[in-house]
């Protein structure tokens, strides 16, 4: 993450872990330790990342993986600003010049023949990239030794970060690249980048990344923005929906110069930052409206569904009923027809009936419960179970019912229970030649 400049690791290295531990809540002294050295010793940086990995976004010591570079570098209206060495003055001055040039002339070719003959012995160490934070870090630092702590709020993170950034953002992404074998180099880092009113401009407008180009990171990007001269500078930004150099600035630059032109840079390309701004808050307008139209569509669709849901419901519930209905209909229908036919069967068993002349037969005399009589003749020795059997097979007679006599008034014992086994005989019940009895309908008990 960008957060501020790293503090030198001139304290002792203890406090600095216990503060993070406590900070950070990490448990794990060795773990502290290993972050703090990552950053340099600077707790704030330290503890600003771990609370970013918390927060699900990615420590800038454990990057995604790199991507090819995808600034557009082509375009015909990049603003170009090349500031030359100023010329020699004065008879001193030329004389000076002319003494040096062959010295120079003959230092830069053999040291531009001497790398080129490198290049084919021995790789360029820096187009391998393994720890592009790390040179972040490390050039951080030694700036902040040469140059102090009074300099722009460098971008904590690699390059492909810091362009994710400023694309998320929608801000100017200000890269320099440092040339530490540059003549040009120390001067403009401490006269203009460390001029206190470049720092308030680039701090407030805009992201500011830096690296040497002797580090693999710093190299890397060189490639991509191909400088011609130190110092450099690449104004970056979101234009067309592609990450843009709109602008470039080489050369010693002084510090009135550099706002000036940066200046410019930003109010020309303003309005594309604006556009897209337009453009994000139209497409997250939309997006808000597709959304609610969504959630009210799922809410109208889950609305229809329970009305269905409820619809069905009571079809089959309706439906259960009538199949109760039918089958209480079936069953009840299967009971009267049983009932019916158990009656016949009871018919068929009776015994026939005696005549009046037998001295041994009973006239009883039935009064049913919807007060209608029926009259018959039985035998004295004929168990009482013959006497519920006849009322049992008339019609008329209810489904479940006892015989009572009133003379003395009981309950005659005609179907078989735990204290008659075996119903007794009409004698034994103490029936007399002519009996009224009296039939009481337990249908309902």
């Amino acid at each position: 993450d960008r957060s501020t400049a790293l503090q030198p690791g001139q304290q002792s290295q203890t406090e600095p872990v216990l503060k993070k531990k406590d900070l950070t809540g990490i448990e794990s002294m060795d773990q502290c330790r290993h972050t703090l050295e990552q950053h340099n010793w600077n707790i704030e940086a330290a503890v600003q990342d771990r609370l970013n990995e918390q927060e699900g976004v990615p420590s800038v010591f454990n990057p995604p993986p790199s991507r090819p570079l995808q600034v557009n570098t082509a375009d015909h209206r990049i603003y170009s600003y090349v500031v030359s060495r100023p010329q020699p003055r004065g008879l001193l001055g030329w004389g000076y010049y002319l003494i040096m040039l062959p010295f120079r002339f003959t230092y830069y070719t053999i040291l531009d023949i001497f790398r080129f003959a490198l290049r084919f012995i021995r790789p360029d160490p820096r187009s391998r990239v393994t720890d592009p934070v790390g040179d972040i870090v490390s050039f951080m630092h030694s700036f902040e030794e040469k140059y102090g702590r009074a300099h722009p709020v460098f971008y904590q993170g690699t390059y492909s970060q810091a362009l994710n950034d400023a694309k998320r953002e929608l801000r100017f992404l200000l890269v320099y690249l440092h040339g530490d074998d540059h003549q040009d180099s120390d001067e403009f880092c401490r006269n203009t980048l460390c001029a206190p009113e470049v720092i308030s401009l680039i701090n407030t407008r805009m992201l500011f990344w830096a690296c040497s180009t002797n580090k693999p990171e710093g190299y890397r990007v060189s490639q991509a923005l191909r400088e011609n001269t130190y110092p450099f500078l690449a104004m970056i930004m979101l234009k067309d929906r592609r990450m843009t150099v709109v602008g470039r600035l080489e050369g010693l630059i002084q510090p009135d110069d550099l706002i000036n032109q940066l200046t410019f840079i930003m109010d020309a390309n303003q309005t594309y930052l604006v556009s897209e701004r337009l453009e994000r808050e139209e497409r997250n307008q939309t997006q808000v409206l597709r959304q609610q139209q969504d959630e009210a569509y799922l809410a109208s669709l889950r609305a229809d569904q329970e009305k269905e849901r409820k619809k069905r419901e009571e079809r089959e519930r309706k439906r259960r009923k009538e199949e109760e209905v039918q089958q209480q209909k079936l069953a009840e229908e299967r009971r009267r027809r049983n009932l019916q036919e158990e009656k016949e069967r009871k018919l068929e068993c009776l015994p026939p009936e005696p005549s009046p002349d037998d001295p041994e037969s009973v006239k009883i005399i039935f009064k049913l419960p919807n007060d209608s009589r029926v009259e018959r003749r039985f035998h004295f020795s004929q168990s009482l179970t013959v006497i519920h059997d006849f009322l049992f097979s008339l019609k008329e007679s209810p489904e479940k019912f006892q015989i009572e006599a009133n003379f003395p008034r009981r309950v005659l014992p005609c179907i078989p229970s735990e204290e008659w086994p075996n119903p007794p005989t009409l004698q034994e019940a103490g029936l007399s030649h002519t009996e009224v009895l009296f039939v009481q309908d337990l249908t309902d008990e």
